[in-house]
This record gives structure tokens, sequence and C-alpha cells, in this order.
């Protein structure tokens, strides 16, 4: 049974749903710092730059988890011990469909979105991609708002 026929493209792409308010932390930023950042602002990563702006790795709860299973020293160690290093990321013009399957691809629940430069100009969580699926969920079934 189809429930919805094509009729059309939807030209959904990164820029339309990532968060712009980033969130970034330098290299050498203690792991407890970064963490404190996180639960204060109630987001799952934070971006890593350096000097220059540029995207050199992302930490995430998950990096976080990896510290404290070590037992390490949060205070003592740095984002760059356990920053994901080079990370996955698209262009602000990619598809829907590329960041969807990029995150599904390589199992990750943030992709930072960056300019020609490499520059961080948004994030993307899986939180947002869900919010776009149930809007157009709702407006594909008629439903306004919470029910």
């Amino acid at each position: 049974m189809v429930f919805l026929r094509r009729r059309r493209k939807v030209p959904l792409r990164a820029e339309d749903i990532m968060v712009m308010d980033l969130i970034k932390v330098t290299p050498d930023t203690t792991i407890a710092e970064a963490a404190r950042i996180m639960w204060n602002r109630r987001v799952g990563s934070v971006l890593v730059v350096d000097d220059e702006g540029k995207l050199r790795g992302i930490v995430t709860e998950r990096d976080l988890v990896f510290a404290c299973s070590e037992a390490w020293d949060t205070r003592e160690h740095r984002v760059y011990e356990i920053m994901s290093e080079n990370p996955i990321t698209v262009k602000p013009d990619d598809s829907i469909f590329t960041v969807i399957r990029k995150m599904r691809e390589a199992n990750v629940r943030h992709l930072p979105v960056v300019d020609e430069e490499g520059k961080p100009v948004g994030i993307i969580s899986s939180r947002d991609v869900i919010d776009l699926i149930l809007t157009l969920m709702g407006i594909a079934i008629g439903i306004q708002g919470e029910e």
C-alpha cells in the first residue's frame, strides 16, 4: 500500500535543519570542562576547533563514557585525547538524504556542517532528523500540532 505519492522533489538541505548555535572548545580544553559545558547547555556533543576556527574533531557523550570507563582524571586529560579526529561532515547544501545516509552508515548521532574552508557553520543531531520526520509525517497525514 502506498501512503504517499511522489509528485515533486522536496529540496530539503542540511542547512534547513542544522542548529547554528555551535558549542566549540579547543583541543586543550579539559575533558571535565567539556563535560560541564555539555551538561549546562544540554547537548550531546561539542566541536573541537583550532586557532583558525577549523574543525579538528568532535567530542560526544560516547567519548565521555570512554574516559570515565578508563578512570581518567578528567580535570587533567584534554579533549584532544578522546575526540574523534576528522569527523564525518556535510556541507550546508547537501541533501537531507545525504545527511541521514552518512549518519546511518557511520553510526553517529551528531554530524557537523562545515563550509568550504572546513569551518563549522552548524550541527545536525539525530534529534533534528527525528523532528523533521515528525513534521513531514504530520503534514502528510494532516496532523496540526500536538495530539
